[in-house]
């Protein structure tokens, strides 16, 4: 009767809980925050002292006695303390000052999760998400979450191929009536794409340099597809020469970016045609009729559509707002709780 009553003074939530960014959907409200997921915290005490945008900016830059850190790695939760506060803090600043019972929310919770993880992982998500505040928690895959995002008709017998790439995991997906018929969760996405500009400035250069600036380089020149002749984007970068100690700036072009991305866009290139290969061939087909969509925040990395396109033979399209498809999904699902309850993950915690 009390979660009950609880839930009548809260706002249901989607949660998009990704390596790199977390973003929360209120039902009816639309997509409310959107924010890095990052913790900053002090280390003998464990009083967390910022989160989201702040504490992204403290990451390489803290005394000993601060850590910036990630709750999660490679989709899953690494540190179950800090994902709780940083859930915490979201469900909270989604109810502040716009209930009766703002310091109580009791909201139900739909949480987009890697279809690779394994049990124990999915516990962990679910135990964060009611230690944080949730009356129930909900656990939707992000393959599907981002099909529903997208508006594709996944009820239909009809194939469709969802490629998620984000920052922790690249999810690959086929789906038809309603569920995931195949699909591979490689973790290699944007963090190993971000690691693979930092081994090369390295490896080549003798320059050593942050993530969060091989991070930038990555939006502002990253590219895995060929420009036009004379239309290659360059990009000032600043880190330490690695012989000397000294600072050290120079510019990197997109077709050098491209050459340290490659291995890592190799492998996820790998996972679609495997996942392709393994496909029935009516799924196939209908794939072949209504293309793969591209959705998740490093699918936006230049030309990315073009080279799986051209890999695969198949037209490829990448979604409006990439970013938020998964977060819109589980809002789909939250006006829709038939349709929560066929494609939620079971098992876990109730």
């Amino acid at each position: 009767m009390i979660n009950r009553l609880l839930g009548l003074f809260s706002h249901d939530v989607g949660i998009d809980l990704g390596t790199a960014n977390t973003m929360v959907l209120v039902r009816g409200k639309g997509i409310v925050i959107q924010e890095p997921s990052v913790v900053a915290r002090h280390i003998k005490t464990g009083r967390v002292l910022a989160i989201g945008t702040e504490a992204k900016r403290m990451v390489g830059k803290t005394p000993k006695q601060i850590e910036a850190m990630r709750p999660l790695k490679d989709g899953v939760i690494a540190d179950f303390d800090a994902a709780e506060a940083m859930l915490t803090y979201y469900i909270k600043q989604v109810h502040t000052g716009g209930g009766i019972l703002p310091k109580m929310p009791r909201p139900l919770v739909v949480v987009g999760i890697p279809s690779g993880v394994t049990e124990v992982e999915r516990r962990a998500v679910q135990e964060a998400a009611l230690s944080a505040g949730a009356r129930k928690a909900h656990l939707i895959e992000e393959p599907m979450a981002a099909a529903l995002g997208v508006g594709l008709k996944i009820e239909e017998p009809e194939g469709r191929m969802v490629v998620d790439i984000g920052g922790g995991t690249a999810e690959i997906a086929v789906i038809s009536l309603g569920g995931i018929v195949l699909n591979r969760s490689l973790r290699i996405a944007g963090d190993e794409l971000t690691e693979a500009i930092v081994t090369f400035a390295r490896m080549k250069y003798g320059l050593v340099i942050g993530e969060t600036t091989a991070e930038q380089v990555k939006i502002q020149v990253g590219s895995v597809y060929p420009f036009e002749k004379g239309k290659d984007l360059q990009a000032v970068v600043r880190g330490r020469e690695l012989e000397s100690g000294l600072p050290r700036s120079m510019k990197f072009t997109s077709t050098e970016v491209r050459e340290a991305l490659a291995p890592v866009v190799r492998q996820i290139l790998q996972g679609i045609t495997d996942t392709l290969e393994e496909t029935p061939p009516e799924l196939v087909a209908d794939i072949l009729k209504n293309g793969i969509v591209m959705a998740g925040g490093s699918s936006q990395l230049r030309g990315f559509d073009k080279l799986i396109a051209e890999e695969t033979k198949m037209p490829v399209w990448l979604a409006e707002d990439p970013m938020t498809c998964v977060v819109r999904g589980c809002g789909v699902v939250l006006d829709d709780p038939s349709l929560l309850n066929k494609v939620r993950v079971v098992g876990g915690l109730r």
